[in-house]
C-alpha cells in the first residue's frame, strides 16, 4: 500500500495537468455554448422562418450527434474541406456546439416557464419587444434554467474524457499516457476517477444547493 500512494505522489502532477486542461475545455465550451444556446433559444421562436428552422436545425445538430463523432468531424473532417485546427480547439469547438444544442433547449423551457404576467406588464409598461426580452423575460428564464444549466456543465466536463480520442492531453490522456509507461493501468485510472470526483461531486453539491435555494423564490 505504501508503494502504491508513492506511485501516485509520483504521477499526481502530471494528472493534474491533464485536469486542468479538462476544465479549461469545459469553461471555455461553456463560455461559448451557453450564449450561442441563448441565441438559439432566442431565435428558435423567431417570427422570421429562416432564421428559426436555421436555429431549430443547428440546435439538432448538437443535440443528435454523440460529442464523440462531432470531436472526430471537427478534428479529422474539416481538414478534408481546408479547416485544420489543433486538437484544443477542435475539442473547445466540438463541445461548444454539443453545448448550445442542449443548452438552447434547456433555456428555452426556461424562457418559456417566465409568467406570462410578466410579459404583459411590461407591454403594458410601453416596453419594446426587445426590451422586454433583455430585462424581464431573459434574466429570469436563465435564474429558471440556472440548475439545469449547472448540471449539464458537469457532463461536459466529463465529456472531456473523450478528447483523448483528438490527442488532447487532458486528465484520461494522462492517466493513458502513465498507464502505457508502468503498465498499472487499474492503479493510475483508479487515481483519475478520484480527480474526475473530487471536481463532480462538490459541483453536483453546488447544482443542488443552488436548485434548493431559488425553488424558494420561484
Amino acid at each position: 500500500m505504501t508503494g502504491l500512494f508513492a506511485s501516485w505522489g509520483e504521477w499526481l502532477p502530471r494528472l493534474l495537468e491533464g485536469l486542468v486542461t479538462s476544465v479549461e475545455i469545459t469553461a471555455v465550451s461553456l463560455l461559448i455554448g451557453v450564449p450561442l444556446g441563448l441565441l438559439f433559444a432566442l431565435l428558435s421562436s423567431s417570427r422570421t422562418r429562416p432564421l428559426r428552422w436555421a436555429a431549430i436545425a443547428l440546435v439538432e445538430v448538437g443535440r443528435g450527434t454523440p460529442a464523440l463523432v462531432m470531436l472526430q468531424f471537427v478534428y479529422y473532417g474539416l481538414p478534408s474541406a481546408g479547416l485544420s485546427f489543433t486538437a484544443f480547439v477542435s475539442a473547445v469547438a466540438a463541445l461548444s456546439l454539443t453545448t448550445a444544442g442542449y443548452t438552447s433547449e434547456i433555456l428555452r423551457g426556461g424562457l418559456q416557464a417566465v409568467p406570462v404576467g410578466e410579459t404583459e406588464a411590461a407591454g403594458a409598461l410601453g416596453m419594446s419587444h426587445r426590451d422586454t426580452l433583455r430585462f424581464v423575460v431573459v434574466p429570469q428564464g436563465v435564474r429558471i434554467a440556472l440548475p439545469s444549466l449547472m448540471g449539464f456543465a458537469i457532463l461536459i466536463f466529463q465529456a472531456t474524457s473523450l478528447t483523448f480520442t483528438i490527442s488532447v492531453v487532458e486528465l484520461l490522456s494522462q492517466a493513458y499516457s502513465i498507464g502505457a509507461a508502468t503498465f498499472r493501468y487499474l492503479d493510475v485510472l483508479v487515481l483519475a476517477g478520484l480527480l474526475y470526483l473530487a471536481v463532480t461531486i462538490p459541483a453536483g453539491w453546488l447544482t443542488g444547493r443552488t436548485e434548493r435555494r431559488l425553488s424558494r423564490h420561484l
